[in-house]
């Protein structure tokens, strides 16, 4: 059954990131029983025939629907947190969740100062009555643990000084480990959890750069079959094009609903820090800006309010 155009426009609401509140009060509001039904006919992939001869909700859209005409509320109250609370609320949410999230934890863990990652363990106390740092070695099994228990206990040098002679050797470290991973995995090489869970940011990038001086490769391009290690390396060294990847991912139509997340927590924690340069890598690496692609994707309120922070800056 072919649909009007304002039940297309109805239809595009309850469709992508969000909803058009605006389009559902002003269409949807004001029809009439008969008009409902003929939408519910058109629109087999929300309504389905019962048995019994009425068209009812598919359950599984109604499960999806929930999360869009979440996504508003979510994004306000966690831009109105205290960033210490959303950090803490951020790990303590990707732990209920399981291994495939796992990667928040190093994202906050790893592109925080040392004295917000600090803060977002405090609050954790407040919060949950127990550390961050024994939360997250109780949860996680495996040789994922060493490295993610160490790196949200990190205590970062933030000032300029590196020596350039340990960067190099640290670089040979790394390849070292990375070309003999057959043999031992290098996530659990205690002198790589070493380098990356302690060493400053401004160490790091100039181990990241002597590392493709000595293997021809940047380091995380040969750390795919080691993703925590993979996100580690770009939180650290490369944290705007790590940003600029969660967020494509995010965008997307066809991915699960813990990826979309990305798009909400990255806007709402880089709105204030960096995302200025996360849009410039963003439009260099995808060729579209990223406010044009929310514009395109997002719903309603929900797109609004991320429009609103994308342009902060």
């Amino acid at each position: 059954m072919a649909l009007t155009d304002e039940f297309k426009t109805l239809n595009n609401a309850f469709s992508g990131l969000g909803v058009d509140e605006k389009s559902l009060i002003s269409i949807l509001g004001n029809s009439h029983p008969e008009e409902r039904k003929s939408f519910r006919k058109g629109t087999p992939h929300l309504f389905k025939e019962d048995e019994r001869l009425f068209e009812r909700w598919n359950d599984d859209r109604v499960r999806l629907l929930k999360h869009e005409f979440m996504r508003f509320k979510n994004a306000v109250v966690l831009w109105a947190m205290h960033p210490w609370e959303r950090d803490a609320r951020l790990v303590k949410e990707t732990l209920k969740k399981g291994p495939e999230v796992y990667g928040v934890i190093v994202e906050i863990a790893c592109t925080r100062s040392s004295e917000e990652l600090l803060g977002a363990r405090k609050a954790y106390h407040s919060l949950f009555d127990h550390s961050m740092e024994e939360d997250v070695a109780y949860h996680i099994d495996g040789p994922e643990s060493k490295l993610l228990v160490a790196l949200v206990s990190a205590y970062r040098y933030e000032g300029a000084k590196v020596k350039d002679d340990t960067a190099k050797s640290e670089a040979q470290t790394l390849s070292h480990a990375v070309k003999n991973a057959d043999k031992t995995n290098p996530i659990e090489d205690d002198e790589v959890i070493r380098i990356l869970s302690t060493r400053s940011k401004a160490h790091l990038q100039e181990v990241y750069k002597h590392y493709k001086e000595i293997s021809g490769h940047n380091i995380d391009e040969d750390l795919d079959a080691a993703l925590r290690l993979k996100e580690t390396v770009q939180c650290l060294c490369t944290p705007q094009t790590y940003f600029s990847k969660v967020l494509e991912l995010a965008l997307r139509n066809d991915v699960d609903k813990n990826i979309k997340k990305g798009l909400t927590r990255v806007i709402v924690t880089r709105a204030d820090t960096d995302m200025k340069e996360i849009k410039e890598d963003y439009e260099n690496q995808y060729g579209v800006s990223l406010s044009n692609k929310i514009e395109e994707t997002a719903n309603g309120n929900y797109k609004d309010f991320l429009l609103t922070l994308v342009a902060r800056t």
